[in-house]
């Protein structure tokens, strides 16, 4: 072991990243670095598979529109031309104007029912494949990731943000087809049946894009704010409700409430102004829209009057106009939509573009048979150093072997590094210079899957999942016997107790495991590790939350686990370093003492204090 000149300090031994506002972290922040054109590339993705069924969905939309549309046209047929003929006695041309409009309101429900039925469709198979790649590409983050950008954020990419992309997809975009089919269709009979009241019609338009435009820049920033309001809200309430123990233990309940009134509100403000900019564009779209209609009845009244304008014409030109107008507020509805989904699919398309730290090798090689009946596999840290991203070093350049089939403990104080050293083994960091090898194959040339076989963690908090005691246990060989999972609890020794639960080990452990205790989960958490069978077993402080008997006995089950394997086990209890054949004391990221426990305990170094003081606390 050779130690380098440099020194420094370990914020903590959890190395939790610098949090706050002055950071630069983006992580910080709601939302995640976009790059550009992630955001089209996203949608674009999500659509392509289904290239044919919104073909067929927007032809069905046409002909819909084609139906909707053929009405007022039959009006004007009508007024100038079945109803003289019906004083003539002839009633054939009235007979057909009403078959015909009864044929096209039944085709355009028809049709309307078809297109809502197979957008439908289209609609819930995008939104089944976007959460699916949110979870599947969470799931691949590194471990980093997950520790700066909390759960509730995630939910809510997941939730909150699929949920307003739904209602684009199922509402908005079928509104914003129809008033774009609508606007052109109606333009183009307008200036057919007549093209003065059509270009003054067409004229209407250009103070209703400017609208348009002015409420999609002010709405997209807000519905932007909205969308983090929501999700800080989320993340309080998850955080809560996660720890709610240390929240009643502590009375925090009145502070909590204080905290969540505040982002409360803030998600109330931004709904109110999306409210605010949603009432003035309606408004403001309405004035026009009225506006256009006053004149152009004026003016074809007095056409009319003079004989330059059919009748007919002039009722169907009004009933087009207010079809043209009519879905001005479903326009905004659209927008409405359009800009809280905008906001959150920039958000799930800035996840989607996050690479994990810990990228799979390009070509993976694989770890040389084991020498000898023993599982355990050498470790080397060659020329190792880390430093998060944001700066701070937290271990310096530091050389070290562990050999095969030896159980080394790591102590120190909180903040000595311990853990970083650990999860650098585990792979959930890779290290800023240097390489850590297992049996000589650098960790960053093993597919991930292999090195999990290879290389498992047991950590303080032995997170159990719902489900049966069985499943649990079985986590790292799903395909594992009854027979297998048994022989490994009997082993741990928590067969006992497993076979007293009420459904033995077809019991289902609840939330996080909340069923047993955390003795008997860390006994689980130790049979599931036995049964997984790795090389290399990391122990990440596995005793240090547990009272006394509970100790003893995770203690006897460690003594079956470890044997013939390569152990790490970072302890703050030194009872449990009695059986490890090699101690590594931890100063500052550094390596300060090394050598068997006899041999530090007799000395007068850091360990020796250590153990003294410890000693002492027993008493």
């Amino acid at each position: 072991m050779t130690a380098p000149t440099t020194t420094s300090v370990a914020p903590s031994d959890e190395e939790d990243l610098p949090r706050g506002a002055d950071s630069g972290d983006p992580f910080d922040r709601d939302v995640l670095p976009t790059p550009p054109g992630a955001t089209a590339a996203l949608l674009r993705s999500l659509l392509a598979p289904m290239k044919a069924r919104v073909a067929l969905t927007t032809v069905l939309l046409l002909l819909q529109q084609a139906a909707v549309q053929a009405g007022p046209l039959l009006v004007a047929y009508a007024i100038d031309h079945a109803v003289p003929a019906f004083r003539d006695h002839d009633r054939g041309p009235l007979i057909a104007v009403a078959v015909g409009y009864l044929l096209s309101a039944a085709a355009g429900g028809a049709l309307q029912y078809a297109f809502i039925t197979a957008s439908a469709r289209v609609n819930q198979d995008v939104l089944l494949d976007l959460r699916g790649r949110i979870f599947r590409h969470a799931q691949a983050l590194s471990v980093d990731f997950h520790e700066r950008y909390t759960s509730g954020r995630l939910i809510s990419r997941s939730t909150t943000d699929v949920e307003s992309l739904r209602e684009l997809l199922s509402e908005g975009l079928q509104e914003l087809v129809t008033v774009v089919l609508s606007f052109v269709f109606i333009s183009a009979m307008l200036l057919w049946l007549d093209l003065g009241l059509g270009a003054v019609a067409v004229a209407s338009f250009v103070p209703l894009y400017l609208l348009v435009r002015v409420y999609q820049r002010r709405a997209g920033e807000v519905y932007r704010l909205r969308s983090t309001a929501i999700a800080a809200v989320i993340v309080k309430f998850v955080e809560t409700m996660n720890g709610i123990r240390p929240v009643r233990a502590f009375r925090r309940e009145n502070a909590n409430d204080d905290e969540f009134r505040v982002l409360n509100r803030r998600h109330e403000r931004s709904n109110g102004d999306a409210l605010l900019e949603m009432a003035r564009y309606v408004v403001g779209s309405r004035l026009v829209a009225n506006t256009a209609v006053a004149m152009i009845v004026l003016w074809g009244a007095y056409r009319v009057a003079d004989g330059s304008l059919a009748l007919g014409v002039l009722a169907a030109a009004v009933l087009y106009l207010r079809r043209l107008y009519d879905p001005i507020d479903r326009l905004g509805m659209f927008l409405n939509s359009y800009q809280s989904a905008a906001a959150s699919l920039e958000k799930i398309a800035g996840l989607l573009a996050q690479t994990p730290s810990v990228p799979e090798p390009s070509v993976p090689r694989e770890l040389p048979a084991p020498q000898g009946e023993l599982p355990g596999r050498e470790v080397v840290f060659e020329g190792v150093r880390f430093a998060y991203r944001t700066g701070g070093e937290i271990l310096p350049r530091f050389d070290l072997t562990l050999p095969a089939g030896r159980t080394v403990a790591v102590v120190g104080s909180t903040g000595a590094g311990k853990s970083t050293l650990a999860k650098l083994l585990a792979r959930f960091y890779d290290p800023s210079d240097g390489r850590v090898l297992l049996d000589g194959v650098d960790l960053r040339e093993l597919a991930v899957a292999e090195l999990r076989r290879g290389v498992v963690m047991v950590t303080q908090e032995a997170f159990l999942f719902s489900g049966t005691v069985a499943d649990n246990i079985a986590l790292g060989r799903p395909e594992a016997t009854r027979e297998e999972i048994e022989r490994a609890a009997k082993a741990i020794g928590a067969h006992e107790f497993i076979s007293a639960l009420p459904d033995g080990y077809d019991t289902d452990v609840r939330k996080r495991g909340g069923r047993i205790s955390a003795g008997q989960r860390q006994l689980v958490a130790f049979a599931r590790a036995l049964l997984a069978d790795p090389a290399v077993l990391i122990l990440d402080e596995a005793t240090s939350s547990l009272d006394i008997p509970g100790e003893r006995a995770v203690q006897r089950a460690m003594a079956t686990v470890l044997h013939g394997r390569t152990a790490v086990v970072i302890a703050h209890r030194l009872s449990t370093v009695e059986i490890a054949d090699r101690v590594l004391v931890m100063e500052h990221g550094r390596i300060v003492e090394d050598g068997g426990p006899a041999e530090l305990i007799a000395g007068t170094g850091r360990f020796s204090d250590l153990h003294r003081a410890w000693r002492d606390s027993l008493v």
